[in-house]
């Protein structure tokens, strides 16, 4: 620990905030040279960190291991839970049993549809802030994160900067030039107090010298040990090996053998540890050579097997190894097996190895992994390291490993051991089914691939119906979500004529009908409505496929307007039975649709029991990207149409934020943005839904998925409510052609024609009406309170004065009976300025102040206020004010020394200032939610 008193002092003081009353987390990163000391460092840090009293997590990323997904991972979690029975575990890890347990090796994967990754990180970072804050106070320690597997270095990159906010001290060290691409945020994490990485530096001359006197006796001359220095550059771990040498070799520490130091120390790397190593002897070459190829913590018995050892040739090679100083000698044993005394080592006997024999080695070590008892995923390592030799074992258990890291959530893995498995090749009928499962394994992160995988695996000779069929399935999915939706909807068109089993069939008619109801290019969605609704409604419910096809009946009548009740009827067929929304073998969508119809039905509650359920099992399930996106943006959309557009709002941005995680311009973005923009349009802050489309890119081109709200129509509103007309017009005309061309009439879904009636009112009267009586026509014959309302609002808007009344009394009478509270408040303030009427405007902005639309509120206590009635009492407001008192309160405001007296003071008093806080007072009432 010479020179790293610096070092040391970082570490103890982060202790010291760690361990005192307040706890607070650091964040310690050293990087530097193989050799520099970092895993001394560490095991410093672990020390003071045990004498502190602190609980320990400790892990070494390994060379070998990197292809072994969570093996960083286990190391730090595995052992906290050591002993513990099934019966604990489930106890301890709650909900996250099944998704976590067996990514940390805990627990087999179970059947069905894998976590996705974000949700398996989500899951782990619960796991260690648990044990943390059981645990506290924590030091968490990885050793050579470089090689650290990408799964757990991506996950700990990230969880890294809650590391201030947990009585947690993570300490990391690396190589900065062997850091891989995916842990760049390691270089940028910050130190203590907010300072980069700490980089150890190489040891001074006179560390070297005080090294080679302690060890060979304070007599060294200083020549020798300058020449100690220079040869290795100052290196702790070459000059400790150097030391060792001159040490065992009885060497003079005089200025006549400095030049012998060179060749030593040449001795300690490259051919000089090779020949070092070959003059033990056969047998314990074979044995380093087996340790090399199996990594860090290796049982003894394992290490004799791939070395083709009996136990007690083992055992004495063992000894030589340690004696020679190769393997950790006996005053520093592994913890779980044998160790090399450094990295360095290990790399440079595992690179010396015979090419032919490295791989034949690796070999040995998978097979020698499975009969103990470790499991595919341990052998998988290994064969990926060995060369194609067309044996079956060996896809076999590539497969099996590969089926075993994607149900644990390593994708990843997976897909790297199926692409070495098609190499080996398959078996001439095996191949098609490899294919598929490395496009399933591939869809997450290489959806381009994943066509190319599935499309390859079509054209093998085989014959699995149920396996084309699955395969077909998927090839459709991987392209509906890259926004192919045409191709996907061509992939199944070209099968189902060729589908002989009944069933299958209408799996896949069923599969096509939802891609194509997601097209918004759909050529002729008409006649696929025909088709739908002809058999959909022969169709009984008898099984899943049937009520999916059932559900996408509903979504289509109500896209198309059909009445309520034909629309309800088909929603419930579809939910009369098990209807989940995480089945491993078929998407969410039919499920959100079905839930979707009952909002705009009116139904909002049924819609929001559904979506419940739904966030559940999504989460249960660990689907927290994507599909806990939509749950969250969909539910904001359904609270956006009962009028509580303040926790709309909040659930739009917690779903924006999932979706940024998934990526931007993703479907999953699109919808986010759009019910964001949406709500704050609603709300009346008008310049941040601006600020927020700008931002996120939120324009042409539009998607080619359906989205609802609709994108292209949204956009036009953000126009049309900042007063770019002209551009709104020209977007609602292409809104206009797109949806008349599918054949989507229905305004509950999309107002386009009541935006475009607004929009056109004051250069073209006649069309904005024209546009408003379709809108009223077609909401009456859909059925649904809020539709009519709203179109009845809109139609009165661009009315004649004499007809606006009538109409504006009918929305308020259908709105009142509707759970669309926006849209009520809307219709309040619209007929009480028409009639002049205080109560109706008093009434609107009690309902605005009560949905949160704050930019409503205020324009209707204008409205108000200028026909000199009260302002509605609010909490903050014992009582309401007069227009008189608003007047006189703003004159004194602007400094009218004239009005005083009691009146004034009354007023104070209602607004809870003194006269020099009016100008604050009148703002922050003209501004308040209430």
């Amino acid at each position: 620990m010479l020179e790293r008193e610096s070092e040391l002092a970082t570490v103890d003081e982060a202790l010291e905030q760690l361990t005192g009353p307040d706890a607070d987390g650091a964040l310690l990163a050293f990087s530097g040279p193989a050799g520099l000391g970092k895993t001394t460092l560490l095991a410093e840090v672990r020390r003071r960190s045990h004498a502190k009293a602190c609980t320990v997590l400790a892990a070494r990323g390994g060379e070998q291991e990197q292809n072994q997904p969570f093996h960083v991972a286990r190391q730090l979690i595995q052992p906290q839970l050591a002993g513990a029975t099934d019966e604990e575990l489930r106890a301890v890890l709650g909900s996250w049993y099944s998704i976590v347990g067996p990514a940390l090796g805990l627990c087999a994967p179970e059947q069905g549809a894998p976590p996705d990754p974000q949700g398996l990180r989500d899951g782990l970072d619960w796991v260690l802030t648990h044990l943390i804050v059981q645990r506290a106070p924590v030091a968490l320690v990885l050793d050579d994160a470089h090689w650290a597997d990408p799964e757990s270095l991506g996950w700990l990159a990230a969880f890294a900067p809650r590391a201030e906010h947990l009585p947690l001290l993570l300490v990391v060290a690396y190589r900065p030039d062997e850091l891989p691409a995916h842990a760049e945020a390691f270089r940028t994490l910050p130190g203590r107090a907010g300072h980069r990485p700490l980089s150890l530096a190489p040891l001074t001359e006179d560390a070297v010298r005080t090294l080679v006197r302690e060890a060979v006796g304070e007599h060294a001359d200083a020549a020798f040990c300058r020449e100690a220095w220079a040869v290795t550059t100052g290196n702790p771990f070459e000059t400790v090996e150097l030391t060792a040498k001159v040490r065992d070799k009885g060497l003079a520490p005089t200025s006549a053998s400095a030049p012998l130091l060179r060749d030593l120390a040449a001795a300690q790397r490259g051919s000089g540890l090779v020949a070092r190593l070959h003059s033990l002897g056969p047998s314990t070459v074979r044995l380093a050579w087996a340790c090399a190829v199996l990594g860090t913590a290796i049982p003894q018995d394992l290490a004799a097997r791939v070395a083709g050892l009996t136990a007690e040739e083992a055992v004495v090679a063992t000894a030589r190894l340690r004696d020679a100083r190769i393997l950790s000698g006996p005053g520093e044993p592994a913890q779980d097996g044998l160790e090399f005394v450094h990295p360095l080592i290990a790399t440079g006997i595992h690179r010396a190895i015979p090419d032919a024999l490295r791989v034949a080695l690796h070999g040995n070590a998978a097979a020698a992994v499975i009969d103990a008892g470790l499991g595919p995923s341990a052998a998988a390592r290994h064969l990926l390291e060995t060369h194609p030799e067309s044996d079956p074992w060996v896809v076999r258990t590539l497969r099996e490993a590969a089926a075993e890291n994607l149900r644990a959530g390593a994708p990843d893995a997976a897909r790297r051991q199926l692409a070495r498995a098609l190499r080996e090749p398959p078996d001439f009928g095996e191949r098609a089914a490899v294919l598929y499962e490395l496009g399933c394994a591939s869809l997450l992160t290489e959806p381009a691939n994943t066509v190319n995988h599935l499309r390859a695996a079509l054209a093998e000779p085989f014959d699995d119906p149920a396996l084309r069929q699955g395969i077909v399935i998927r090839l459709a999915q991987v392209l509906a979500h890259s926004d192919r939706l045409a191709e996907a909807s061509e992939a199944l068109a070209r099968e189902i004529p060729h589908t002989q089993d009944v069933r299958a069939r209408l799996r896949l008619q069923s599969e096509q009908f939802m891609w194509d109801a997601f097209n918004a290019a759909e050529p002729d969605s008409p006649a696929r409505s025909r088709r739908l609704a002809r058999l959909a409604d022969r169709l009984t419910g008898r099984d899943l496929t049937e009520r999916y096809v059932i559900g996408l009946r509903a979504w289509d009548a109500c896209l198309r307007g059909e009445p309520v009740d034909v629309v309800l009827h088909h929603a419930r067929r579809a939910l009369a039975a098990e209807f989940g929304w995480a089945y491993e073998d078929r998407g969410f969508e039919v499920p959100v649709l079905t839930a979707m119809v009952h909002v705009y039905a009116d139904r909002p509650g049924r819609a929001e029991e559904l979506f419940e359920a739904g966030t559940a099992e999504f989460e249960r399930q660990g689907w927290r990207g994507a599909h806990l996106s939509f749950a969250y943006s969909l539910r904001a959309y359904i609270r956006y149409r009962r009028g509580r557009l303040v926790e709309a709002e909040e659930l739009a941005r917690a779903g924006l934020r999932l979706a940024e995680r998934v990526g931007r311009r993703t479907p999953v973005h699109w919808y986010a943005i759009a019910i964001l923009v949406t709500t704050l349009l609603a709300r009346g802050r008008v310049d941040e839904a601006w600020e927020l489309a700008r931002e996120h890119e939120y324009q042409e081109p539009f998607p080619a998925a359906v989205v609802f709200p609709d994108s292209q129509t949204v956009y036009a509103e953000l126009l049309l409510a900042r007063g770019q007309t002209k551009a709104a017009v020209a977007e609602l005309d292409s809104v206009e052609r797109r949806l008349t061309r599918r054949g989507i009439q229905n305004p509950s879904w999309c107002p386009w024609q009541l935006h475009q009636a607004r929009a056109l009112a004051a250069d073209d009267p006649v069309r904005a009406r024209t546009l408003a009586a379709d809108a009223v026509r077609r909401a009456r014959a859909f059925g649904a309170p809020s539709g009519i309302g709203q179109a009845l609002r809109v139609a009165a808007e661009v009315a004649p004065p004499r007809d606006r009344v009538a109409l504006l009394t009918e929305a308020v009478s259908l709105l009142s009976a509707s759970p669309a509270g926006y849209e009520l408040a809307l219709a309040l303030a619209a007929l009480g300025t028409e009639l002049g009427d205080t109560d109706l405007l008093t009434r609107a902005a009690v309902t605005a102040r009560d949905c949160g639309a704050d930019g409503l509120e205020r324009s209707a206590v204008d409205a108000l206020l200028s026909l000199g009635g009260g302002v509605p009492c609010g909490s903050t407001w014992q009582d309401g004010l007069t227009a008189q008192e608003a007047g006189l309160a703003r004159q004194a405001a602007d400094g009218d020394a004239a009005v005083s007296g009691p009146e004034l003071s009354s007023i104070c008093r209602k607004l809870g200032t003194d006269r020099t806080g009016l100008p604050e007072a009148l703002e922050a009432f003209a501004r308040s939610p209430r």
